[in-house]
């Protein structure tokens, strides 16, 4: 039966739109400050990161608090290094502005000049603490893939990041204005839709962060191992992340620079990994000098409370004992009846049965 009116005519299903839609803006306000999603989402991948590696530190027998010390070095020392690399691999894309070189803000932080620094810095405070580097590193490797995938999103904010153009139903929509902020190729300036590698970064980021965590549980990994699996399965993805992108870059021999940064860290991290894992075994020392000797003060006062615990245990077990034999004296002392008297046969009969 038709609908009145023939209202079936006026619904209409909207067709999904054949395409990743960008984001009409990249930041907001709260009162006079403004906040920008990229340096949002590098916030809130770095306190994933902490949070997950005072996890993972625990489980190894360390003191979580130390990844908070760690990270008041660490943080800075990577969005440093960050910088630095992007303005090096970049220069094209530095803002116009006397403080250009130091706009983060903006979008640009190089991922390998930020773990480069970071790595050497860190290594500098733990070796300082007496922990054992390695162990740590391998703690820290599937959060800082959590905190690189997070931070992808800010890029999308951006509308940065994106590859080739690409009819694909997942392509990414640039506007036009941030084409040619981009550096892309002339003759390619006239297509909408890119391929989204930032998203296909994401998504690497966390299969393999979740592969280092189930390797980690499920083989027997020497210190450094799964941070140098980190640097050789991220570069890896770079490999195929630079042959689609086209956005402005420094090229050498008709590669971008970080392609042959990319092989050469896969390559790097491969066999790191190989020599990593034919160390022989040593001691591993996750607490810091300070906490052992915290872990030594508390050790005799613990000791003096088991032994304490263990005389009390031992002296109501020797009253118990000898309660139970007075009354085993005087069971002895009455005379069987009954089902004793019967059970004293039956012990009789047996052993001249036998």
């Amino acid at each position: 039966m038709p609908w009145p009116g023939n209202l079936c005519c006026m619904v209409h299903v909207a067709a999904l739109p054949r395409y990743i839609p960008s984001p009409p803006i990249n930041s907001f306000h709260i009162g006079p400050l403004s906040v920008h999603f990229y340096a949002l989402g590098y916030i809130i991948g770095i306190t994933a990161a902490i949070l997950i590696t005072r996890r993972r530190w625990r489980a190894v027998g360390g003191d979580p608090d130390v990844v908070n010390d760690l990270a008041l070095w660490v943080v800075p020392a990577g969005i440093i290094g960050g910088r630095i690399y992007f303005d090096i691999t970049t220069p094209a894309d530095i803002p116009h502005e006397w403080y250009g070189v130091f706009a983060v803000w903006t979008g640009g932080l190089g991922i390998w000049g930020g773990i480069a620094l970071a790595t050497i810095v860190g290594a500098w405070r733990l070796r300082r603490l007496g922990i054992t580097v390695g162990a740590f590193a391998n703690a820290i490797a599937p959060a800082l893939l959590v905190a690189q995938a997070i931070g992808r999103i800010g890029n999308y904010f951006n509308k940065e990041l994106f590859g080739k153009p690409t009819t694909l139903p997942w392509g990414l929509e640039i506007p036009f204005s941030y084409r040619v902020q981009g550096g892309i190729p002339a003759q390619d300036l006239h297509f909408a839709t890119f391929q989204p590698t930032f998203l296909y970064e994401l998504i690497w980021d966390l299969a393999l962060a979740a592969f280092l965590v189930w390797l980690g549980h499920h083989a027997r990994i020497r210190p450094w191992g799964l941070f140098a699996l980190y640097v050789a399965g991220y570069s890896a993805f770079r490999i195929f992340e630079e042959s689609v992108r086209i956005d402005s870059s420094v090229y050498f021999l008709g590669l971008r620079l970080n392609m042959y940064i990319a092989i050469i860290l896969t390559l790097a991290g491969i066999i790191w990994f190989v020599l990593a894992q034919r160390q022989p075994e040593r001691p591993v020392v996750v607490l810091s000098a300070r906490g052992r000797r915290g872990a030594a003060e508390a050790s005799p006062a613990q000791a003096a409370a088991d032994d304490a615990g263990s005389v009390a245990e031992e002296a109501g077990s020797v009253a118990e004992n000898t309660k139970d034999a007075g009354d085993i004296q005087d069971t002895e002392d009455r005379p069987a009846t009954g089902e004793a008297a019967g059970d004293s046969e039956g012990v009789a009969t047996a052993r001249s049965e036998e």
